[in-house]
């Protein structure tokens, strides 16, 4: 099992934390509010505090934070990051959920991995997943599919080990810059939300037909 630092004290970062929990991983919450990290921890049950200013415990580090503060962490984490796994769960989508605010041919994880320490790798992930559906599962007799993206093997194999398990399905879509395209997941799922599907009790997956 992995040993898992959360940054963020968000509906991900509890979805995900109380997962990992499960599956055996360890936790270590960390944000700005000592208080509310506490009381997180407190309620999952099993999971350490951290400190916002001191090097994450874990070898795979969660952004669980909005991407517009995202980099802004990595860097002011810097070298604490070397040599780790960050999982960035961002969707960068502009106010009005028309488009992104990354520059153009860019992603969120991309800009992210920029602000990265030699040595860090970063993997997209869970970006397509809502919170309340990750925390409760499986759904309808199927697994979710959480989708990844990133340049290095290994880090994406280490990443494919702790989604399984969480009893999720790991499904690599490529290298690093195929973030970009699960951040248009992202901002479909949005747009269904807004014309069509009108809630967020849903998830994109992968039916495999042979």
């Amino acid at each position: 099992m992995s040993n898992i630092s959360i940054i963020g004290l968000g509906n991900m970062a509890g979805a995900l934390a109380d997962r990992a929990l499960a599956g055996g991983n360890a936790v270590e919450i960390i944000g700005r509010d000592p208080a509310k990290a506490k009381e997180l921890a407190a309620a999952l049950g099993g999971a350490t505090v951290g400190t916002a200013d001191a090097a994450p415990a874990g070898d795979i580090v969660i952004l669980a934070v909005p991407y517009g503060s995202a980099a802004a962490v990595v860097s002011e984490y810097g070298d604490a990051l070397r040599d780790k796994v960050i999982i960035d769960i961002t969707n960068p989508v502009s106010p009005d959920f028309q488009g992104f605010v990354t520059p153009d041919g860019s992603s969120g994880a991309q800009e992210i991995a920029k602000a990265s320490p030699a040595g860090a790798h970063v993997v997209k992930a869970f970006n397509t997943l809502f919170s309340h559906v990750l925390a409760a599962g499986p759904a309808q007799g199927r697994l979710l599919d959480a989708f990844i993206a990133g340049d290095d093997a290994q880090a994406k194999a280490r990443v494919s080990a702790f989604i399984e398990s969480l009893g999720l399905r790991p499904m690599d879509i490529g290298q690093l810059a195929m973030a970009r395209a699960l951040e248009n997941v992202g901002l479909l799922q949005l747009g269904l939300v807004a014309h069509s599907v009108k809630h967020t009790n849903f998830f994109l997956g992968v039916s495999i037909l042979s």
